[in-house]
């Protein structure tokens, strides 16, 4: 799960670096805050990977993460097609 984290974090932050290099109109504080939301999502999911909530059933806790994965990952992809 790890992998897949960094992998779709680092195509989310590379789009952005694309849009700082070919979308001259896109203000630069809207990419950078959507780039640092970016990373905060990495650490906050890589975070959660590490440590299971004790007292909770792992099938239960892993459920929840992927949820709250995708839906931070629908948003940030709204940003994303904002800046366009």
């Amino acid at each position: 799960m790890k992998k897949g984290i960094n992998f779709l974090c680092g195509e989310l932050f590379a789009e952005c670096v694309a849009i700082m290099h070919y979308q001259k109109r896109a203000p630069q504080a809207d990419v950078d805050n959507v780039m640092a939301s970016i990373l905060n999502l990495q650490d906050d999911m890589l975070n959660r990977v590490s440590h299971v909530e004790p007292g909770m059933k792992a099938k239960d806790y892993f459920k929840k993460l992927r949820e709250d994965l995708i839906n931070h990952t629908d948003e940030i992809v709204d940003h994303i097609k904002a800046l366009l």
